[in-house]
């Protein structure tokens, strides 16, 4: 974070400083976990729905930091200050309005971005194209929500000339209305329209509905980058006030790739058609959304007023391979670790990469897929079917995946397609997978390995790979 004067936090947050501090502080970071507070920090006590960050003021005075943002309440019910305050009516709303104030005082493009999956992808690839051009600032993880998103605002420098932000897992209404409120984006992009967090949201009406938000809060002098290709997303234009820019395969987006050749793990090749013009484009990202990914990122470039031999200067960047790693595993075995989370979308392009790979075996290690609803057994039962027709060997890996198996074991589509050998296991039984597969992995095997991030099967990879670098890398949440 860019160091912060106390005059602009005690304007920015509207707060009342109680205790005494020199005008001249400057708080080289805002933290909200007690146990990561250092010297000079400015501790924040969130209120969350099981920790009240209040109660760990005292520990961020004993870390060193140099003061703390309170509710009033709490400020008003202590007889002595554990360390200088700054009261305020609610935290989180007043780290809001700093961020807003921060954001404000620096001249730069924003760029928010949402949808159901590929947001932290799409924004590394969006990022990474921008900077062939401008000095670009990305927030970091996926730091998207109404806390995360103002810390990443206030890493905004003097030098910054664009931002580039994931914005909400929007998991309500009015979340993303608020973010758009803070960031106040020039370029609202809209990945994809998907069941996911469905048992939150009840519709996929609704979840397409808190998207459009970002849609919304496009400018008249700004644009909405949309996904042509999804039909909930491609009916959100109507909604923009500014210019519409979508991009896909269909013939109908501004931004288009045909001719598509994926090389494994080397990367994927596509035509692209822009303003009249057709580029042959070579991009490192692996999966069945690469294309996606880079149509997305050439898009808000486009709109940014970019050449495509400037895009291509990021999309040639290593660093846009996120999320998917393949690193060695046991005895001679190949370890696909794309672990970070699972929706069908994205389960449907690793299985498809695993397919590409070709591998002597091809063995799928599947997770549950949670939080999809009323449509969670008809979501895991596509899995099964596709899983049947591209796995030699699947292990299903908690109660939801159980579908999983049960339709693989019917052989997918082709009901005289050979089975796959299909074992199943419960979440208590994360040790006795990993030993079955320590056992069960040879030499030519490629395992991919993916489930809900709550399932923490990165700790399988963990477990599972040998000593050596990544063999390779690339996208497909």
């Amino acid at each position: 974070m860019n160091p912060l004067k106390l005059q602009d936090v005690l304007v920015g947050t509207g707060g009342e400083l109680r205790g005494t501090l020199p005008e001249r502080t400057v708080f080289p970071r805002i933290e909200r976990d007690s146990r990561r507070a250092a010297s000079g920090d400015l501790f924040i006590a969130i209120r969350g729905e099981q920790h009240d960050g209040h109660r760990f003021v005292t520990d961020a005075a004993a870390a060193g930091a140099t003061a703390a943002l309170v509710g009033r309440d709490w400020a008003d019910a202590q007889a002595e200050l554990p360390l200088p305050l700054i009261v305020v009516d609610e935290p989180v709303a007043a780290l809001q309005r700093l961020a807003a104030y921060w954001r404000d005082r620096h001249d730069v493009t924003v760029v928010g971005i949402t949808g159901s999956v590929g947001k932290t992808s799409t924004k590394e690839v969006v990022a990474a194209v921008l900077g062939g051009k401008f000095r670009t600032y990305r927030s970091p993880g996926n730091l998207n929500n109404e806390i995360g998103l103002p810390l990443s605002l206030l890493e905004i420098g003097a030098e910054t000339q664009v931002v580039v932000l994931e914005m909400g897992g929007a998991y309500a209404l009015g979340e993303l209305k608020l973010l758009s409120g803070i960031a106040r984006q020039k370029i609202s992009v809209v990945t994809n329209v998907f069941p996911v967090h469905l048992e939150r949201m009840g519709s996929i009406e609704a979840i397409a509905e808190t998207k459009a938000e970002l849609v919304d809060a496009v400018p008249p002098d700004g644009v909405a980058v949309l996904n042509g290709d999804d039909p909930r997303v491609r009916a959100m234009a109507t909604r923009c006030r500014g210019r519409v820019l979508t991009y896909g395969m269909g013939e109908n987006n501004g931004v288009r790739a045909d001719q598509v050749s994926t090389e494994a793990l080397e990367g994927t090749s596509f035509r692209l058609h822009l303003e009249g013009e057709t580029y042959h484009i070579r991009v490192p990202l692996v999966g069945g959304h690469a294309v996606e990914l880079a149509l997305a990122g050439i898009a808000v470039g486009h709109a940014m007023g970019m050449h495509i031999a400037e895009m291509l200067v990021g999309l040639k960047d290593p660093a846009i391979q996120v999320r998917l790693l393949v690193v060695p595993g046991p005895n001679g075995s190949r370890l696909i670790d794309d672990t970070y989370n699972a929706s069908t979308p994205s389960v449907l392009s690793a299985l498809g990469l695993l397919e590409a790979l070709r591998p002597r075996r091809a063995i799928a290690v599947l997770g549950d897929m949670r939080e999809l609803g009323s449509v969670s057994e008809e979501e895991h039962r596509v899995v099964g079917r596709r899983a049947a027709e591209v796995a030699d060997v699947l292990v299903t890996y908690g109660d939801l995946a159980l579908t999983i198996a049960q339709e693989a074991r019917g052989g997918g589509q082709d009901v005289d397609a050979p089975r796959p050998d299909v074992t199943s296991f419960g979440l208590g039984q994360r040790e006795e997978l990993v030993a079955y597969l320590r056992r069960e992995l040879r030499d030519g095997d490629i395992v991919l390995l993916k489930g809900s991030r709550g399932l923490r099967m990165e700790e399988m990879v963990a477990a599972l790979r040998t000593d050596g670098e990544p063999t390779g890398a690339g996208s497909v949440e």
